[in-house]
């Protein structure tokens, strides 16, 4: 590693990055020391503002694009070559923690500000990116920032989307774009020369390793769908139950049907119900309504492609009383990050004599869709317990500090490259 890079790598500041991560803790704090931090809503504004606030202090470009992405950009000495990118979301689960998301972007600062300390010229610029509604927790589905950002997605699918109290997304992205009118417009789909994103692990592997880096090398696929049961409203005291078109017992058989689909003795495959609106919501109606959310995940594309194929069958084939209807709203096959990129990452791990592994990440991240239009990679630092999406959640200075010194080490690496 050169002189000059140990010197940015050194500038990273321990108690800097912890403090900033207690203030934006208390943007949407809730009891237990979590975080309640919706997509694009008022704290979710309040945090970006603090963040650009941040960067403004060091002169850095500012920009956002038609989704709400916020780029923060430090110059490099080619000004038309494209930049080596990091970044993560600021948005949280509705019982999220304090790290999830939020480590990434302020690893991310904390890297574009010590190699600004170090007063060190890059030829291609580093740019921070903060993307819009990765958790999918208030619309879904999640990762819509970077799917929009990279043409994976349109932005016209999502702007009719409502989260529970019937808010439209195109509402709430009105609202954020206008309450940060004083920054540039950043196209979609530029071009970038990496993606390198910094996150906890969410999982216990590198505490139980006692590794400090977690060297990722990839995201598990996952399908996400929308299932709605349609039955009758009943009176629940005088309605024999075979006359009752009962939608939660219907959706009650689908989910116990496609949690046999997934059943798995090597514990290898996910499958998971978290979100789930009832009509009328009344203790004693028969339910009308029934919508409810799957999520199937595992790290082989023939075996998610199977198990997708198999949810809306393996459904309709358990409705006793009821209809249906499915909506496929996330189809995102396992991704290999580029070769390099994690070569990158390891060798800044051994350069610095942290200890480290490889992974393969359960969770999905918005590198999914980087890695699609550019090399990417992930580094992630361990998560006390492997607790994660909970108000529990919990991380060492001292770890998040080594993350984002390998971070810097990397993307200095990559920023120099031809």
């Amino acid at each position: 590693m050169r002189e000059s890079h140990l010197d940015a790598v050194a500038r990273i500041d321990e108690s800097r990055l912890w403090q900033r991560h207690v203030e934006m803790a208390a943007i949407g704090a809730i009891p237990g020391n979590g975080v309640d931090r919706p997509a694009l809503s008022a704290t979710d504004i309040e945090a970006r503002k603090v963040l650009i606030g941040w960067a403004r202090e060091r002169g850095f470009g500012i920009a956002m694009d038609p989704i709400g992405n916020l780029f923060i950009r430090r110059a490099g000495t080619d000004a038309q070559a494209p930049p080596v990118m990091t970044g993560s979301h600021m948005d949280s689960q509705p019982r999220g923690g304090r790290f999830d998301g939020m480590y990434g972007v302020l690893a991310g600062l904390e890297a574009l500000e010590a190699i600004d300390e170090a007063k060190l010229s890059t030829r291609r610029p580093i740019e921070l990116v903060v993307w819009t509604n990765e958790e999918g927790g208030r619309f879904q589905p999640c990762t819509m920032g970077s799917a929009v950002f990279t043409g994976a997605r349109k932005l016209e699918e999502f702007l009719d989307v409502r989260d529970n109290e019937g808010i439209r997304l195109g509402d709430a992205l009105a609202t954020t774009l206008a309450a940060t009118p004083d920054v540039d417009a950043h196209p979609f789909n530029t071009p970038a020369a990496a993606y390198i994103e910094a996150h906890i692990e969410q999982g216990p592997l590198l505490e139980n390793s006692a590794k400090v880096i977690g060297v990722v090398t990839g995201i598990q696929g996952l399908r996400w769908f929308n299932i709605e049961v349609f039955g009758k409203t009943d009176h629940a005291g005088t309605t024999p139950l075979a006359m009752r078109k009962d939608a939660v017992r219907d959706a009650i058989n689908i989910i116990n049907a496609l949690r046999e689909l997934t059943r798995d003795p090597a514990d290898v495959t996910r499958f998971t119900v978290g979100r789930m609106l009832v009509t009328p919501n009344s203790p004693n109606s028969v339910a009308s309504h029934v919508l409810f959310s799957v999520d199937i995940r595992h790290t082989d594309r023939e075996v998610i492609d199977r198990l997708g194929k198999l949810v809306e069958p393996t459904a309709r084939a358990a409705l006793e009383q009821c209809t249906m209807s499915i909506t496929s709203t996330l189809h995102d096959d396992p991704c290999q990050f580029d070769r390099d990129v994690v070569a990158a990452v390891e060798q800044a791990a051994e350069a610095l004599s942290i200890p480290s592994m490889r992974i393969t990440s359960g969770a999905s991240h918005d590198a999914n869709y980087m890695a699609r239009v550019c090399p990417g990679g992930m580094i992630f630092v361990p998560c006390t317990g492997g607790v994660s999406h909970n108000e529990a959640e919990d991380a060492k200075p001292g770890d998040l500090a080594a993350g984002a010194r390998v971070l810097t080490a990397a993307l200095l690496n990559l920023a120099d490259r031809p």
